[in-house]
Parts: structure tokens; C-alpha cells; sequence
């Protein structure tokens, strides 16, 4: 199964609860999707959060994330890494 981190923007603000409930909300729909979400990082700061799974493909990233209310802005494939 390849990886994909996603970027989500505009969560300014976002506390450590906040980002553990996100994390959460996506576990608990992941496997319908055939997706596993690894970690999930912030930067309240900017506003930025990231998530790191492994998933069939990138749409099924995208449909655990609406399912669980929070849309990425982006996905990318990782193709390589140490």
C-alpha cells in the first residue's frame, strides 16, 4: 500500500485536543476505506495540519477526511523516504 501525507490549511488556532479528536473522528471510519492513518502533526501557529497513512489511493484518503469533517487542501503521494 504506497503513503500519503495530507495538508489541511486554515486551522489557525488548533489545540492538542483539537488535533487528537481530528485524529480520532478519522480512525474510527479509516478501515472502511481501506486506509490507515499513521500520525497526524500541527502548527497552530499557521494553521497547517498534517497527516501521514497508508491508503489504496489518494480519493481514499480524501473520503475518510470528509467522512470524519475535515476536507485535506492537499495529498501527495511519498514515493520515497529514510
Amino acid at each position: 500500500m504506497a503513503q500519503y501525507m495530507d495538508v489541511h490549511h486554515g486551522m489557525t488556532g488548533i489545540t492538542a485536543d483539537q488535533l487528537h479528536q481530528a485524529h480520532q473522528a478519522d480512525l474510527a471510519v479509516e478501515r472502511e476505506e481501506g486506509v490507515h492513518f499513521q500520525r497526524a502533526w500541527a502548527d497552530p501557529d499557521s494553521g497547517t495540519v498534517y497527516c501521514l497513512s497508508e491508503a489504496p489511493s489518494a480519493d481514499a484518503v480524501q473520503r475518510v477526511h470528509e467522512r470524519a469533517g475535515h476536507r485535506a487542501d492537499e495529498i501527495h503521494e511519498v514515493r520515497l523516504s529514510v
